[in-house]
């Protein structure tokens, strides 16, 4: 099957959409641990997406691979694009706000720049880019340096979670590029899949799920969590991936800060500190420095 057509405008709007999906998980997931462990919150996120996902690839009458060396590359991107970041990440948010993770988050795209420079080495290193890393690691000492000097260390090992996620997400967004010439729901849902096996028997063991009593809210911000901001993102994340390429696609982190810190606000009542504003700025500003496509890319589209 051939790569979906670039178009730019239709990339810009499904970027936009990402964002959005991506922004407001961060307010499901803080809504969803307060009665929901984080193993399990995961476990059935995967598993909840991956049946929607399979479900559609069934009525659009196609079929999953089956060949061994595709479903090891699933199972490697379920590990670095859902197992290990939604576990981190739902963890984090024990004790972490839902904006500041969006926050820290957000610094996958400058991880993304540095594992192509240093991994892959397709990247060109320009100015521009150079002062979007320095702009976004200054964003995050900002963040997390004045909480350490304070003495406040509690949310220090959560912070430092979130950014192992983006980590993550970065190798994620790396790995990704095996599976042009895939229609995008298949590796959305081959690691959706596999996700679910290995989290599942872990929830079994760690939680025992059938002994806990999750509030409404917690289950209802759960199945937003699955339906919108896993299954229908992953299409969408895929899609891009084919069309704008790991870094360009990325690029949908600066969007979401300012969407996600907004539905923090206005939902959860959080507040952002001066500092963490400031962070927010020069994260922003880092990362738009790096995935905003040149002049000279705009007038080739």
């Amino acid at each position: 099957m051939t790569a979906p057509t670039s178009k730019p405008l239709t990339n810009i709007l499904l970027l936009l959409a990402l964002a959005t999906l991506w922004g407001s998980s961060y307010t499901f997931i803080k809504v969803g641990v307060e009665t929901i462990p984080p193993v399990t919150l995961i476990a059935v996120r995967t598993l909840i997406a991956a049946s929607i996902l399979v479900s559609v690839i069934k009525l659009r009458g196609l079929s999953l691979p089956r060949d061994a060396t595709t479903w090891r590359r699933f199972l490697f991107q379920a590990c670095l694009n859902s197992v290990i970041p939604f576990t981190l990440i739902a963890w984090a948010e024990q004790s972490v706000d839902a904006g500041l993770a969006t926050i820290l988050n957000s610094t996958t795209p400058i991880f993304t720049f540095l594992l192509t420079v240093l991994i892959i080495r397709h990247e060109p290193v320009t100015a521009r880019k150079m002062f979007g890393v320095v702009a976004g690691l200054a964003g995050v000492c900002l963040i997390i340096g004045t909480e350490a000097l304070s003495g406040i260390g509690d949310q220090l090992p959560a912070q430092f979670a979130i950014l192992l996620a983006s980590m993550a997400y970065a190798g994620a967004a790396i790995f990704g590029r095996n599976f042009k010439g895939l229609d995008p729901m298949m590796p959305a849902a081959g690691s959706m899949i596999c996700g679910a096996i290995i989290l599942i028997p872990i929830s079994l063991i760690v939680d025992r799920p059938w002994t806990l009593t999750p509030s409404t809210e917690s289950i209802g911000a759960l199945l937003g969590l699955s339906v919108f901001s896993t299954a229908l993102a992953f299409v969408i994340f895929f899609r891009l991936m084919q069309t704008l390429g790991s870094v360009g696609t990325t690029a949908q982190a600066y969007l979401r800060v300012p969407i996600g810190v907004g539905i923090g606000v206005v939902f959860l009542g959080e507040t952002v500190t001066q500092t963490a504003g400031i962070g927010l700025v020069c994260v922003i500003a880092g990362v738009a420095a790096m995935t905003l496509p040149s002049r000279k890319k705009l007038a080739a589209a």
